[in-house]
C-alpha cells in the first residue's frame, strides 16, 4: 500500500474561543488518516490558550503576539512537517472528504503540479454562492489540471486559504504569506504560487465560508485599504516576472490590470478625502471602472479557464476547450 502523505492543517485563531473547537472537531471528522492539526493563537485575549490546553496532545499550537493572519499561518508554516499544508480559518468548515480528495489527485498530478484548490460554498449575509462562480470558472470536468492559473488570478479574485492544499516545499521556496499584508494574503500568495506551476481543481465544493461571526478585520477592509493591496501585490508580482523570460507572455496582461488597480486606487482616494462632491466624483469614477471591467470580460483577449484531464494512472492528456465564463 503506497504511503500517505502527512498533512499539516493551519488554522490561525485570534479570540475566537467560542467557535474554535468546533473548528477543531471539523477537522478531525476528515477521512484522511494522515494529519497533523496546528493552531497558531494571534494573540487572544480571551479563552482561546485554555481551550486549545484542553485537547492535549491532540493538536499542536502556538502563540504569539497579535500580528495578523499572514504571520500566524507562516508560523504554522515553520511548525509543519507535513508534505502538504491546507488551511483552514477558525470559523468555517471542511467536507469529511475535503483532505483525502486532494491528497489523491495532486499525488497523481506529480511534483510539478504545487497546489490543489476545490471549489467552495460561500455563506454570506443573504446570500449563498459558490466561489468558483464568483470567479467565473466554470470546468467542464470534475476535476484535473489547471495549467493557465496566473492569467486568471490576475484578473479576478478565487477564494484560496480554505480550500487550497499546498506543497510545503513550495511555500517555503517562495517565502509563506507575506506579513505586511493585513488584509488580501491569500491573493497575494495565490498570485505569486501560481508561478510555480500548474494547479489542481476539484469542482466539487468541499469547503464553506461560513457566515458565522462578524470577521476579524472587516473593520479594515475598506475601500481604500483594499484597493491599496491590490495595487501593492500587483507590483510585486510585475517586478518577479519582469526579468523571467519564461513570464514574458504575461507581462502585458499583468501591466493591464495594474493600471486598472492604480485607477481603481486613485478612485478610491478621491472618495476618502474631504473635499466638496469627492463621494459623487469617486462613486462615478467607479461605476466607469466596472462598466470598462464588463466589457473587458467580454473581449476575446480575457482569460478563460484552461483545464486538463487526468487518467487513472496521472498521466495527462491532450488539453481541453477553454471554459466558457458567462
Amino acid at each position: 500500500m503506497p504511503t500517505q502523505p502527512l498533512v499539516s492543517v493551519v488554522i490561525p485563531t485570534y479570540n475566537r474561543a467560542g467557535i474554535i473547537g468546533e473548528t477543531i472537531e471539523n477537522v478531525f471528522q476528515q477521512t484522511y488518516p494522515n494529519i497533523e492539526l496546528i493552531v497558531v493563537d494571534d494573540g487572544s485575549t480571551d479563552g482561546t490558550v485554555s481551550l486549545l490546553k484542553s485537547y492535549g496532545n491532540r493538536i499542536r499550537w502556538a502563540v504569539q503576539e497579535n500580528a495578523g493572519p499572514a504571520a500566524a499561518r507562516n508560523r504554522g508554516i515553520a511548525m509543519a512537517e507535513g508534505e502538504i499544508v491546507a488551511f483552514q480559518d477558525s470559523d468555517d468548515a471542511w467536507h469529511p472528504t475535503k483532505i483525502a480528495r486532494q491528497v489523491s489527485l495532486l499525488e497523481r498530478a506529480g511534483k510539478s503540479v504545487t497546489c490543489c484548490i476545490c471549489n467552495m460554498i460561500m455563506e454570506l449575509p443573504g446570500v449563498v454562492g459558490r466561489s468558483f462562480d464568483a470567479a467565473g470558472l466554470r470546468p467542464g470536468i470534475e476535476e484535473g489540471i489547471w495549467p493557465n492559473v496566473t492569467e486568471v488570478l490576475a484578473t479576478r479574485f478565487l477564494m484560496f486559504n480554505q480550500a487550497a492544499a499546498v506543497r510545503r516545499e513550495v511555500l517555503v521556496r517562495i517565502g509563506g504569506f507575506d506579513e505586511s499584508f493585513r488584509l488580501m494574503e491569500d491573493g497575494e500568495l495565490g498570485l505569486r504560487l501560481s508561478l510555480e506551476g500548474p494547479w489542481a481543481f476539484i469542482r466539487e465544493p468541499l469547503a464553506t465560508r461560513q457566515d458565522k461571526l462578524a470577521r476579524t478585520l472587516g473593520h479594515e477592509a475598506t475601500v481604500l485599504k483594499v484597493s491599496t493591496y491590490d495595487v501593492m501585490m500587483r507590483e510585486r508580482v510585475l517586478q518577479m516576472i519582469a526579468s523571467e523570460p519564461r513570464f514574458h507572455s504575461l507581462r502585458p496582461l499583468m501591466e493591464r490590470e495594474l493600471r486598472r488597480a492604480r485607477r481603481n486606487l486613485r478612485a478610491a482616494q478621491i472618495g476618502d478625502s474631504k473635499v466638496l462632491g469627492a463621494s459623487v466624483a469617486a462613486w462615478c469614477w467607479q461605476q466607469l471602472e466596472r462598466y470598462r471591467l464588463a466589457v473587458e470580460r467580454r473581449m476575446p483577449r480575457f482569460p478563460r479557464m484552461k483545464v486538463m484531464p487526468l487518467d487513472p494512472q496521472g498521466f495527462r492528456v491532450e488539453e481541453s476547450a477553454d471554459c466558457v465564463i458567462v
